[in-house]
């Protein structure tokens, strides 16, 4: 695997952080049938990868600024680098023990996205990217968004709100507009896993709103650097902002344009 001297200390880091989260994983269907049930334990479990993520990171650079779900923000003294790390990302997913959810981390400079890693331990599969040098899978797949280029042959991924959120009506409105048009829609729970599989070729394209940095800083430069598109849901704003659309170039136009009404 050939990458820069941050981007092997962000798939070390993610690599630790998933053994303990698989550890921690293996205890949760045990957990489902007590009374109390998992909650407790999965919210340890997730301070605990971003402590080990943040030890690792912030040891390897202690002048990097810092945005983590868990603890925070913090300036560094290097005011044009920062870490941005979701330690688990797929909670829910992972709190009902299904092995889908990820390890997020990103290297924000000069507020651009240079390098990347989602790593999903369950499958271990390592997707990783920088600036410049492409998208990979593992050691040696080079990630390629997919070639297709007809509505009705695409599957779509999105994340529907759950709870009492605004946007469930909105979100309602693009599933009526979408669904009739294409090959299927998944709602699959981690939205970096989603932007990771755009990357792949296994989503053709992704879009949701309610999002924080962490969720999707690493997954928006895995899509560019495998040829796909990402922009903010409104036209022109940051998709760091909270809502994004995502796809390959061939298709966005017409998946920009349902979804965007």
């Amino acid at each position: 695997m050939q990458g820069s001297a941050n981007l092997n200390l962000m798939i070390k880091a993610a690599r630790k952080a998933g053994r303990s989260l698989v550890k921690d994983f293996r205890e949760v269907e045990n957990l489902q049938v007590s009374v109390k049930g998992p909650g407790d334990f999965v919210s340890r479990a997730d301070r605990e990868a971003e402590r080990l993520i943040k030890e690792d990171l912030l040891g390897g650079r202690p002048t990097y600024g810092w945005l983590g779900e868990e603890t925070g923000g913090a300036d560094g003294a290097d005011p044009t680098r920062r870490w941005i790390v979701d330690p688990l990302d797929g909670t829910t997913n992972f709190l009902h023990g299904m092995p889908h959810w990820a390890v997020s981390i990103a290297l924000e400079h000069k507020g651009e996205i240079v390098s990347a890693v989602v790593y999903d331990p369950a499958k271990d599969e390592m997707f990783w990217a920088e600036k410049g040098a492409g998208a990979w899978l593992n050691d040696n797949r080079r990630l390629r968004v997919s070639g297709r280029r007809t509505m009705s042959e695409a599957v779509f991924a999105t994340g529907v709100p759950f709870g009492a959120k605004s946007t469930l009506p909105a979100t309602l409105q693009d599933l009526a507009r979408l669904m009739p048009g294409c090959a299927g829609v998944r709602r699959w729970g981690a939205a970096s896993l989603d932007l990771a599989f755009v990357a792949a070729g296994r989503f053709d394209g992704y879009w949701e709103r309610e999002l924080q940095p962490w969720d999707v800083a690493a997954g928006i430069l895995l899509v560019k650097e495998a040829g796909g598109m990402v922009e903010g849901l409104r036209v022109g704003s940051n998709p760091l902002d909270g809502a994004l659309i995502a796809g390959n170039d061939g298709l966005f136009p017409a998946f920009s344009g349902t979804i965007r009404g």
